[in-house]
């Protein structure tokens, strides 16, 4: 996390310190430490392998500031992880037809996160939610294509103030087990703010608009609320693997 102060003069400076923990896994880190706390007492040999359990939650669950850049055009990454594909495909059912996102096929961004990145997913444009759809279904390796089919998962649609149509899906995994929405249909969201997490390592799709020019890369790495990843009537980026 980046905090940032106002000294004498208008300047302005930041300093690091350890993120905060997500309201949502505060519970799972206190169960973690007190049963790290009682192995003391009970079975001690327990106690360090608890305590890297106790840590491990706690930088799961965590939740630092992200500075979304702003203007005009820009799609925004809504999770951190690796872009393991970039493919025009047909468009989700869910998403598609008069209203939505139109009959497709659209280019999409597959994000996955391990058990490692940040699992607070966040919107990639500024505007109103106009649909939030639960779909049940498989915990599949969520690496795999057939995870945006078959894999439990939820459809966010974001239309912006200019009219502007953005998708995206929330996928779950082989060890995630829970998809949690922090907004319903109607509400008014800012360009990265979050709208939902996902426990414990998944994927997130990002269907651009059919003007959108992707500005991101296969095996580049995205941090949400942050990384450009489209950009409406932008030039295309390429890049090399060190």
């Amino acid at each position: 996390m980046v905090s940032h102060d106002q000294p004498p003069g208008g300047a302005t400076s930041a300093r690091w310190h350890f993120p905060d923990i997500h309201p949502e896994g505060r519970k799972y880190v206190l169960i973690a430490a007190v049963a790290a706390f009682l192995s003391f007492f009970l079975w001690d040999f327990l106690t360090w392998p608890l305590i890297g359990v106790t840590l491990w939650v706690a930088a799961f669950f965590r939740d630092p500031v992200r500075v979304t850049p702003q203007g005009e055009g820009l799609i925004i990454a809504p999770a951190d992880g690796l872009v393991t594909t970039i493919e025009r495909v047909a468009v989700p059912p869910e998403m598609a037809g008069a209203g939505c996102l139109g009959p497709g096929p659209l280019v999409r961004v597959s994000i996955y996160m391990s058990i490692f990145d940040v699992h607070v997913n966040r919107t990639p444009i500024a505007g109103t939610i106009r649909q939030v759809i639960y779909i049940s279904g498989k915990f599949l390796n969520a690496d795999l294509d057939k995870a945006s089919e078959e894999n439990e998962r939820q459809h966010v649609l974001v239309e912006g103030r200019d009219g502007l149509k953005v998708g995206f899906t929330q996928i779950a995994g082989v060890v995630s087990r829970r998809i949690m929405s922090f907004v319903k249909p109607g509400d008014i969201v800012a360009g990265g703010q979050r709208v939902g997490l996902i426990r414990f390592g998944s994927r997130v799709d990002v269907y651009l608009p059919e003007t959108a020019v992707c500005q991101v890369t296969v095996g580049q790495r995205s941090v949400a609320g942050e990384t450009v990843i489209g950009r409406i009537d932008g030039a295309p980026v390429s890049g090399i693997a060190h």
